[in-house]
């Protein structure tokens, strides 16, 4: 008998694992499919026009939204809850929004590029306070402040007496930008890899296999990977 007072799964027979493992995999795939489906779904969103021209306060200057694009169709833009009601004020930043920049790893935006997608980090606090947090964290993704902006509040993630956080989704089409998808929550508990950011986005991984509208962008499987060192030389 084992001495642990720890929960343990059941043991059984290889034949019975396998057997409990075959089933547990229909279910799997099942879901598979579905995610599949809603991302589909997801990229036949309509859009709303961003009709104010957000400028930023940044390490660089003061970029606009659309310079947050960096010549890309589309941005990922994680509102990170950095303020005064948030805990962690006025040094640190709220522990879940860092744990969900954890997760994603310095290299995700390099393959994020190859696909036209630009990553940044927006939040209310001061330049300052954002950079400093930043270095602590060693985080090396694009961060700007909202402070001198109605942008937070505007996009519904900001009153005076709650802070949220989440991702939105941008497409432009030239100067014109439209604001395509939105989640927060349990919703962004399953983003952080290059995959799950790139269905987010109106065009999706841009793949053939993929159920996408006449007309999107789309390539090969796997063609278009590479080691994030390798794009460059494309």
């Amino acid at each position: 008998m084992s001495s642990s007072t720890q929960a343990l799964p059941q043991v059984v027979s290889e034949a019975e694992w396998r057997q409990a493992r075959d089933a547990l995999l229909v279910k799997e795939k099942a879901l598979t499919r579905a995610r599949d489906a809603l991302a589909a779904e997801r990229r036949r969103l309509p859009m709303v026009k961003v009709e104010k021209p957000y400028v930023f306060e940044g390490p660089d200057g003061q970029p606009t939204l659309l310079d947050l694009f960096e010549g890309r169709r589309q941005l990922l833009l994680y509102h990170f809850m950095f303020a005064p009601t948030v805990p962690g004020w006025p040094s640190a930043g709220c522990p879940g929004c860092s744990m969900f920049l954890d997760n994603i790893g310095q290299f995700t935006p390099v393959h994020l590029k190859a696909r036209g997608v630009s990553f940044a980090v927006v939040a209310l606090a001061p330049l300052a306070s954002i950079e400093a947090y930043r270095r602590r964290m060693s985080w090396p993704h694009r961060w700007v402040s909202s402070a001198k902006s109605s942008f937070n509040a505007d996009l519904g993630l900001s009153t005076p007496e709650e802070e949220r956080h989440g991702l939105s989704v941008f497409l432009r089409d030239g100067s014109e930008i439209y604001r395509t998808y939105f989640t927060a929550q349990r919703g962004a508990e399953g983003l952080g890899g290059v995959w799950a950011f790139l269905e987010t986005t109106p065009y999706g991984r841009q793949e053939t296999w993929e159920d996408s509208p006449a007309g999107w962008p789309q390539t090969a499987p796997y063609q278009w990977w590479r080691r994030h060192d390798e794009y460059d030389a494309q």
